[in-house]
């Protein structure tokens, strides 16, 4: 179980930090004192919501990045989850950089609308470590669809709307601590459509050559390419 206020005030802190602004400087902002906003971050005082909303504007964050995920999934009675996702708050991706040669870790983070029903996400990617993972090259936002034989996330550049990602993963229904995924979307670098496979895992997985190995493209993979034109991951 997650101390709340504690939680929120170090994602604060986090995402301050990586603004480059003081304690002072936030609490001008927001038109708090730089004592109650070192509160906030020591999770000592909780926050109204409304006090919320202000210091996720000042971050330039989504509030939900402030918020951490506490297995709402569980709660789900309406909608049907796939068994990949069931009790599952948090998710661990991998994608094989080619342009160069590095592997790009990512985190998904996916919490619940209870009134809609809507299962949003939030993916970190190119994250540096795991106790720090708000702190990444890109955040994206959006939602996750489940379907009968396939589950997508839908996401968005939060800093530049026109780079956006789908990720496709078959099969979700099945029981495994892992799952093969298309990510296609636009990419940054250089600007242009593009198209990879991603590892998505219920559990960080530790960098080996035999992993980097499965990550890039296989000669199987090449295979179905020539035969289908097209690039696919079951």
């Amino acid at each position: 179980m997650y101390n709340i206020p504690s939680e929120v005030g170090q994602r604060i802190r986090l995402f301050r930090k990586s603004k480059g602004l003081t304690i002072e400087a936030l609490g001008k902002i927001i038109f708090k004192s730089k004592a109650t906003v070192s509160k906030y971050e020591k999770g000592e005082i909780s926050i109204d919501i409304t006090t919320l909303y202000s210091i996720a504007e000042a971050l330039n964050v989504k509030l939900e990045q402030l918020l951490p995920p506490i297995d709402s999934v569980k709660m789900i009675t309406q909608q049907s989850v796939p068994e990949f996702f069931k009790d599952v708050s948090r998710l661990y991706s991998y994608i094989y950089d080619g342009r160069n040669s590095s592997l790009i870790r990512n985190v998904i983070d996916i919490t619940e609308d209870v009134e809609s029903g809507q299962f949003n996400a939030m993916l970190y990617m190119n994250i540096k470590d795991y106790d720090n993972y708000l702190i990444c090259e890109n955040t994206y936002h959006g939602v996750v669809e489940h379907y009968d034989t396939l589950s997508k996330f839908v996401l968005v550049n939060q800093a530049t709307p026109i780079e956006s990602i789908t990720i496709s993963m078959m099969a979700t229904f099945a029981d495994s601590d892992e799952r093969w995924g298309l990510m296609s979307g636009i990419s940054f670098r250089p600007f242009m459509p593009i198209a990879t496979k991603m590892l998505i895992s219920h559990e960080p997985i530790k960098k080996s050559p035999e992993f980097l190995k499965r990550l890039k493209f296989s000669k199987e993979d090449y295979r179905y390419m020539k035969i289908y034109n097209m690039f696919s991951v079951m």
